[in-house]
Order: structure tokens, then sequence, then C-alpha cells
């Protein structure tokens, strides 16, 4: 019952939206209401941190189907590039070709911020598939949450006058550095 009153009572999410909960609030949640083997994964999902709560069946399928999407992100990359994407590549468990397509469509957007956009909006779909239809408000529901929260706290800190400024540094030591710049 914790688990349902865990899910219920999350604000909602929005793709193009700033959450109206952070990850550390969410997380203190989670350990409130949440088994303690639940929350530490779900604060591996938050940290990143992939050898943390191994055994975990929610967590070892979302880093299977995230392994499985930036696979074929480095693939295309590679593609991109005429490399071998075989030292990008991770082991994965499972084939979900759903995703794997999502990922490399991607690519066939017309610039950086659409395909941000595009592997965004597939990796959001993708947290979906951890709910368990027979369970809509249990631990999967929690997890998807978790992976939900973190791509649109991601996209709520992007800035585009920020975003130029690295830009604008970034060209500025490529100049300096370039053959002939003293």
């Amino acid at each position: 019952m914790a688990l349902e009153y865990l899910v219920s009572s999350l604000p909602p999410l929005a793709f193009d939206a700033r959450p109206a909960i952070g990850t550390d609030e969410f997380a203190e949640v989670c350990r409130r209401w949440a088994s303690p083997r639940d929350a530490a994964a779900v604060q591996a999902l938050l940290d990143g941190d992939a050898g943390a709560c191994p055994g975990h069946p929610v967590l070892a399928r979302w880093r299977d189907i995230e392994t499985q999407m930036r696979n074929a992100a480095a693939a295309e990359r590679a593609r991109a590039r005429q490399a071998d994407a075989a030292k990008w590549r991770r082991p994965e468990r499972g084939c979900n070709m759903h995703w794997k397509a999502r990922a490399a469509a991607a690519f066939r957007e017309s610039g950086p911020l659409a395909r941000q956009n595009a592997l965004d909006r597939a990796a959001w779909d993708a947290a979906g598939e951890l709910v368990r239809p027979e369970d809509p408000l249990g631990i999967g529901a929690v997890f998807a949450y978790a992976a939900r929260l973190l791509i649109s706290t991601r996209r709520s800190k992007a800035d585009t006058a920020a975003g130029n400024a690295v830009f604008d540094r970034i060209a500025a030591a490529a100049q300096l550095s370039a053959p002939g710049k003293e």
C-alpha cells in the first residue's frame, strides 16, 4: 500500500517543463515509502551508479533499455565518422528493436538540438516500459518516475545563453590553438 500512496502522491512530470520535485526530495520520499532495497536502487538510478544494487530487477531492466539505446546511438555516431563502434558499446542483455530504432532514428534529425530532443523523448517513452500493466502503481512506476525526473530535470537546466557562452569559449580556444595563431 505504501508504494501506491507514493506513486499517487507524486507531482506530475512533463517532458518540457521544470519538475515540481527535485531528485533529492524524490529520493527522500522513496526512502520514506519504499523498501530499503528499492529506495537504494532508485538512488542508484538517480546517481547514475551502474554498479550499485546489483540484481535489482527493475533497475537492471532500465539499465538494459538505456544501454541498448546508448549502443544504438554509439553505432550511429561511429557510422557517421566511418569508425568502428565496438569500443563504445557496452554489454546488453535484451534486444528491444523498438528502442534501438528510436535511438537510431534520432540521428536523422536535422541538428544537434533536434537529435537530443528525439533521444530524450525516446528515453522518456522507454521509461514507461518499467511499469507493469498489472501493477500500475508498483515499483516499476517509481522507477519510471525517477528516469523521467532525471530527463525533465536535465532538460529544464538547458539554457540558450549558457549554451552559447560555452560554445563561444570553445570556439575561442579552438581559434587560439589553430596552426599559425600565437
